[in-house]
């Protein structure tokens, strides 16, 4: 049986002319979706991809049905992670200039649930904590969630080098925002579609993590919170650049502070 939502999404879908190749895509989507939703709210998962065929296939395979859309951004990948996320049913989209920030922006611009989840296509982030995390996200009345890995659990999922430079750009940040964040560089997060157009974006980088939570923190129509996950190893290559990454993160801070 179809909710009050759904039928609304569905008439609308109907009363619409889909002439295009694209459009006729994006009704078929609509339509195999229209009976999911969580508890009235279509769920876009998105997720960033730099040669991570290994990681997104488990990540595919364990996320729960009621995930509306899912969208992989490949992010010019040399193998073959765009063929293997096509093939498990994901909307793969290009994004052929790299960046962690590029990827994100691209995939926030395709997407069409009501609440957007994130996360990395390393399996390193617990897709199982999705319902979790959305009824956390349902109950805390913020439009932005972000996931804290701390403290690890695991210690073979975090060297003690990126445990070390994830407190200090999160000391930095918190120190200049006026606001405790445990884990200022998470990928996992939880967030109303609509913050989008409350927030100005501008990182194509690493630092892109640290800004989307800046600018929830900053704008108290969307707000933000922290919840606990459990962290681990990654599947896959490693592309962080410890000593490039927290340089430029840590200069972004600055100038995000005094030159908004």
């Amino acid at each position: 049986m179809l909710c009050r939502g759904s039928l609304e999404i569905l008439r609308a879908v109907i009363d619409r002319p889909y002439s295009t190749l694209g459009d006729q895509r994006r009704l078929v989507t609509l339509l195999c979706y229209v009976g999911r939703m969580y508890k009235g709210s279509r769920i876009t998962v998105v997720i960033p991809c730099l040669n991570e065929e290994q990681g997104i296939q488990q990540v595919l395979a364990d996320l729960p049905d009621f995930v509306d859309e899912v969208i992989v951004v490949d992010n010019n990948s040399t193998d073959r992670t765009a063929d293997v996320a096509r093939k498990m049913g994901a909307i793969v989209v290009p994004e052929l200039h790299r960046g962690y920030g590029r990827a994100y922006k691209k995939g926030f611009a395709h997407a069409t649930g009501d609440i957007v989840v994130t996360l990395d296509g390393d399996y390193s982030y617990p897709v199982d904590a999705l319902s979790y995390l959305l009824e956390a996200f349902l109950h805390c009345r913020v439009g932005f969630l972000s996931a804290s890995r701390f403290p690890i659990l695991n210690p073979d999922s975090m060297s003690t080098k990126h445990r070390i430079g994830n407190f200090v750009l999160s000391a930095a940040m918190s120190v200049l925002f006026f606001r405790w964040v445990s884990d200022s560089q998470s990928g996992m997060w939880v967030f109303k579609r609509d913050a989008l157009s409350k927030m100005r974006l501008r990182s194509d980088g690493m630092a892109f993590s640290e800004e989307i939570k800046i600018e929830a923190i900053r704008n108290r129509a969307i707000g933000f919170r922290e919840i606990f996950i459990n962290y681990s190893n990654r599947i896959g290559e490693k592309k962080l650049q410890p000593w490039r990454d927290g340089i430029q993160n840590i200069a972004f801070l600055f100038r995000k502070r005094f030159a908004p």
